[in-house]
């Protein structure tokens, strides 16, 4: 699927999983979430809750997440927050706190909620946490910009104008 195509598919209503994970456009192709979110809810409380769990692929050190990992997590986390209220956002900043190793293959649950609005962005805050204890692993907090469909659009064609502009070394 190309960025094109992806643009004009209904954003408000993307292709999810069985557990209602929205899936990136890379995620589409294969149908499921390679970060490994398996389910995804809006409360009647505005949190979006999330279970996860970190693939084997994403160890880092022996046993644990890769920190990249855990940041990629908690992005895509509180960026579903806006696209559960139906809205299409972009990150804007990001900003992570890690307190713990994150465990490989461990049951996990992701929570996000909206800090405030302000004219065209969210701050968003979340937290990663064992299932088993609760106990918080990371924290992050930042925030998105508002989109429209055109947005994608609009970049690939800046990206046509970038590559026209680099002269052929042919």
């Amino acid at each position: 699927m190309t960025s094109t195509e992806w643009a004009g598919s209904d954003f408000q209503d993307p292709p999810r999983t069985d557990g209602g994970v929205a899936l990136c456009a890379a995620c589409h192709r294969t149908g499921i979430c390679r970060l490994g979110l398996s389910t995804e809810a809006l409360g009647a409380d505005e949190v979006a809750r999330f279970d996860i769990a970190c693939p084997p692929e994403h160890e880092g050190g022996p046993g644990v997440a890769h920190g990249g990992w855990t940041a990629a997590v908690l992005d895509e986390v509180l960026g579903h927050v806006p696209l559960l209220h139906g809205t299409l956002s972009v990150t804007k900043k990001l900003e992570v706190e890690y307190l713990r190793p994150v465990p490989i293959g461990r049951p996990l649950v992701a929570s996000g909620w909206i800090e405030r609005k302000e004219a065209g962005y969210w701050h968003i805050a979340g937290e990663l946490a064992l299932v088993a204890t609760h106990a918080p692993l990371a924290r992050a907090r930042g925030v998105w910009a508002l989109r429209d469909r055109s947005h994608f659009a609009r970049y690939e064609a800046w990206l046509a104008e970038q590559d026209a502009a680099v002269p052929n070394e042919q």
